[in-house]
């Protein structure tokens, strides 16, 4: 992993991202030089023009490709969906990409023929380099190889994510003290009496260590051992860190107050609030002006299946706890609390109408907020607002839940696009690692991210409900 702007992303991503660029600026200048001999004129030097019109192809392109997704991990094992990515992604962004090279105004290089030799080259340059990534991706020798201290409760959320993650091998766990195991007892490396920690490094080949010990006093955590293998060039993180770093998310079950007062992150300010408000106005104003019509039909169609109201109105707990109206589009019926007890919504809830479950599925229900966003109740992306009735029971039952409301709650949020629609107390906990880990790192650049990524759930549906 590599840290962006406070954000944390997938070197191996990061790294796919720059040579996707080069490939695609490449396949376009391909295409300007066949159209250039074709007519039977000189290939194209890197000129000006030339040279940002590759840009401003390579731009739309990767614009394209990142909302519908494929720049996310958990697709690498689903090579269909990936591919069926990957096309409509080339035919959209090629779409895109030549309107805004039309935009600049009339090309000299640009011709029906090139486009296609373009096209060709970025597809084909495109899929090669993600099979060998994808191939790459697979072999263990370029997986950082991780040793875990501790098989206590605290690294049982660990050990489920690390079966799945294709960024790193956790070799295994080591037992500092005679306790429960919560992960599997296969996976817990045997240490004989007299053995150093320095010499399972050695045996198993360990690049890094992770501590997930609870009790550290008392000769709790191997202090000494630690430093030995630190002189050694092996990397020692906490456990807390380690997850944050790995899953973008705070783990609750190692998280305390001293790591957050002195770690990173959780930064405040009036230069940030100016940026974020200014962000805010901007998308909002551009969504509402692309979405007008959509809201129209939409209203349309709620009021010819279940009349009025159009729109639904339900108090909110935002910033510092105050409480606010949010305002969404109505895709329930009218009785769908009619006992007045507040309920999460379910899969397949039959308090909602068949217009309701499309508006739902592609977010068009929430665009409302908007109206929150310019009143400066909720800014554009941000952590869910939940009801005061949820929040009161949450808040005794989940520790540091009322961190999140620190900031303004979002129409969009890190949770939102991380994670699928919560409806039950654990639920809720997962979201909130994502939320805190948010609250933590937000900036700029992760709210770009965040807009791209709902982009991908909006397309895709993922987590709607």
């Amino acid at each position: 992993m590599i840290r962006i702007f406070s954000h944390f992303v997938s070197g191996k991503l990061a790294l796919l991202f720059v040579l996707e660029a080069l490939v695609l600026v490449i396949a376009c200048y391909a295409g300007l030089t066949f159209h250039r001999i074709t007519f039977g004129a000189s290939a194209p030097g890197l000129n000006v023009e030339v040279s940002m019109e590759a840009a401003v192809f390579g731009l739309g392109m990767l614009s394209v490709m990142i909302g519908m997704g494929l720049y996310h991990l958990d697709l690498w094992d689903d090579m269909r969906s990936l591919n069926i990515r990957l096309g409509i992604a080339m035919i959209l962004g090629g779409v895109l990409a030549m309107a805004l090279i039309s935009s600049l105004g009339p090309s000299q290089y640009w011709g029906p023929d090139g486009f296609v030799v373009t096209m060709i080259f970025a597809l084909s340059g495109s899929a090669f380099l993600r099979l060998a990534f994808y191939r790459w991706g697979n072999l263990g020798t370029f997986k950082p190889r991780v040793l875990v201290l501790g098989t206590g409760s605290r690294v049982l959320k660990l050990a489920e994510f690390a079966e799945r993650n294709p960024n790193h091998s956790v070799v295994g766990y080591v037992a500092l003290q005679p306790a429960t195991h919560y992960v599997p007892l296969s996976r817990v490396l045997p240490v004989l009496p007299g053995d150093s920690l320095l010499s399972v490094v050695k045996k198993y080949g360990i690049d890094q260590i992770v501590v997930a010990v609870r009790e550290r006093r008392g000769g709790g955590l191997p202090v000494q051992e630690l430093l030995a293998c630190r002189m050694h060039g092996v990397k020692v993180t906490e456990l807390s860190t380690f997850y944050e770093r790995e899953y973008r998310q705070v783990l609750l079950e190692s998280l305390n107050a001293s790591w957050m007062v002195l770690g990173e992150g959780f930064r405040q300010g009036v230069l940030r609030a100016i940026v974020k408000r200014l962000f805010d106005l901007v998308v909002s104003g551009a969504l509402l002006l692309l979405t007008l019509p959509i809201l129209l039909i939409a209203a349309v169609c709620i009021f010819l299946e279940s009349g009025l109201p159009l729109f639904y109105r339900q108090e909110r707990v935002g910033t510092g706890g105050r409480i606010f109206t949010i305002y969404k589009l109505r895709s329930m019926k009218n009785t769908a609390e009619s006992d007045g007890t507040p309920r999460w919504a379910s899969p397949n809830d039959e308090r909602t109408t068949r217009v309701g479950r499309v508006i739902r599925k592609l977010r068009i229900d929430e665009l409302p907020q908007i109206i929150n966003v310019f009143k400066g109740e909720m800014s554009f992306v941000g952590p869910r607002p939940e009801r005061p009735f949820f929040v009161d029971q949450l808040v005794k039952q989940i520790p540091y839940y009322a961190l999140r409301h620190s900031i303004k709650p979002g129409i969009t949020g890190w949770a939102q696009v991380r994670y699928p629609y919560g409806a039950s107390l654990d639920d809720t906990v997962e979201k909130l690692q994502h939320d805190l880990y948010y609250v933590k790192n937000h900036t700029l650049f992760l709210d770009l991210m965040i807009l791209i990524a709902t982009v991908n759930v909006v397309l895709w549906g993922k987590g709607a409900r």
